[in-house]
Formats: structure tokens, C-alpha cells, sequence
């Protein structure tokens, strides 16, 4: 399968402003299952210089710099991506205690993963619900994940473009949010039980209430199968039809445009997505 996409923003201003380094995580990371065939980024006005690197977290990161006031930025990327049908179940789980949770990873590898197991967000009433969870799945490590995103799946979903996400205990008392406070309400949970867990942003194919928003989802870290992904705003495991543009361990990092300016201007923003 091919995957086409355009994502135009547009930034503007009431007055001219000196604008900040701005900071793109709008390159896709590349997954064994997919391959980047093109990609085209356009940027107006045209920046003095362009940075590209790969941030602390393995992300491709793209790194703006400008010369000259202005009153708008226009940033467009165009890409294609051949996108295969593969299996999300298979692998093993090993060592074989990480079949049940809670369970603790290998410490070499836990040392690594650290920032993917801190407690943000986990509150009291959370991690009673997680272990609720757990003990219904037969605290399968597999099937609590499953029964966990299809919990979230039959909260009430509402679109809400901006904003931090909110706090895992308030997406599971009001049973409502958005894609990313559904993830970060998933994010908690996983690690509540262990579970080393990252936000993950990006597209979505084929739901037609996310193709024209940035979508966001989760990762799991699963000894004997790497991160894996599981969205709960659609209640399944990640397939050929994400497309993945940054994952984190903090969700406020994941924003596919930021920067500041200088100016007393006020400022508003346009953006349009479409699979093409």
C-alpha cells in the first residue's frame, strides 16, 4: 500500500516579528515495514539555513533558522510511503516472566528505558483501575494491552486541536478526550503495571475523523518484540496505516511545529492534512 500525504501550516501575524528557531518533527521515522519513496519540504519565506539531525530520542528533527522579519510562516511537507501488511502479534515475549504483569525488564535494558517508565500521571485511582484491568485479562501481558485499548476505545471521543493533554485521572473520570489524552491515559496505565511506555504522533490512514488531524497513539516496550503500538483511540494494534513523525517519553515534545518570536504581534494559525 502506498500512503500519500500533504500537511500545510500557516502561521500569521498582525505585525512583523523576528522569528525564533522553529523545530519540525514533521520527517517520518522509518519502521522495517515501511519506506520513505519521497519527501518534499517547502518553507516560506525561504529560511537563511536548516539544520537536520536525529534528536536524544531517535527522531529526525529539523531545525529552522531565519534572517529576516515577517508576518507569516508557511511551512508544507509533501510525502510518500510504501507501507506493507505485516503481522502486529508476532513475536514471542522473552524472558518468559514478561508474559504476565507486572514484570521488570532485564536491569541492562531497564536502565535504558527509564525515562519511558517514570510515574507522571499515575495517581492512585489509575493504577487501581490498570490492576482492575490486569486482573480481568488473567494478568496476560498481551491481553491486558488489548483489554486496556479497548476500554479507552468506548470513551467518548472529541476533537480538541489544541492544549497539553489532559490529566490521565481526569480522561478516565470524564471518559471523554481526545486522541492524545486517550494515549496519555494509556501511557499511564502501562506503567502503573511496569510497562515502559512513549506517546507517539503522526497520521492516521482511513478514519475519516483523523485523516485531516495529526493523530497521536502509543508504544510499548515488549522484551522479545521491541516497542510495539497500540492506539486506543481506535482500539487495535498499529498497522500499515499509521505513519509515525516522532515518539517520546514526555507527550509536550511531540508537537510537529514549535519555536518563538519577537514582536508584540498576535498570532493564529491554519493548517489543513489530506491523504493524496
Amino acid at each position: 500500500m502506498h500512503l500519500h500525504v500533504r500537511h500545510a501550516s500557516e502561521y500569521t501575524y498582525d505585525l512583523p516579528v523576528a522569528l525564533g528557531p522553529q523545530t519540525l518533527y514533521l520527517y517520518p521515522r522509518m519502521y522495517p515495514y515501511q519506506r520513505l519513496l519521497t519527501y518534499d519540504l517547502v518553507i516560506d519565506p525561504t529560511p537563511a539555513r536548516i539544520v537536520r539531525n536525529i534528536d536524544v530520542e531517535g527522531n529526525v528533527q529539523q531545525l529552522v533558522y531565519f534572517s529576516h522579519p515577517t508576518s507569516y510562516l508557511k511551512v508544507q511537507v509533501e510525502m510518500e510511503l510504501a507501507s506493507d501488511e505485516f503481522n502486529s502479534f508476532d513475536f514471542v515475549l522473552f524472558p518468559f516472566e514478561t508474559q504476565q504483569v507486572p514484570f521488570r525488564y532485564p536491569k541492562a535494558v531497564e536502565e535504558l528505558l527509564y525515562p519511558y517508565l517514570e510515574r507522571v500521571g499515575i495517581s492512585e485511582r489509575v493504577e487501581r483501575w490498570a490492576r482492575q484491568l490486569a486482573t480481568e485479562a488473567g494478568w496476560q501481558t498481551t491481553a491486558f494491552l488489548m483489554a486496556l485499548n479497548q476500554t479507552i476505545r468506548k470513551f467518548t471521543y472529541e476533537i480538541r486541536e489544541h492544549g497539553a493533554p489532559f490529566p490521565p485521572e481526569q480522561t478516565l473520570t470524564l471518559q471523554k478526550g481526545s486522541c492524545r489524552d486517550y494515549t496519555t491515559l494509556f501511557m499511564a496505565a502501562c506503567r502503573s503495571l511496569g510497562i515502559a511506555a512513549r506517546f507517539v504522533s503522526g497520521y492516521l490512514f482511513g478514519n475519516p475523523q483523523q485523516e485531516h488531524q495529526l493523530h497521536a497513539w502509543a508504544e510499548v516496550y515488549l522484551p522479545g518484540a521491541g516497542w510495539r503500538g497500540f492506539d486506543p483511540t481506535e482500539g487495535s494494534v498499529v498497522v500499515n496505516r499509521h505513519i509515525f513523525l516522532t515518539s517520546t517519553a514526555k507527550p509536550e515534545l511531540a508537537a510537529p511545529i514549535s519555536g518563538t518570536f519577537t514582536g508584540q504581534a498576535n498570532s493564529s494559525l491554519r493548517s489543513e492534512l489530506v491523504f493524496v
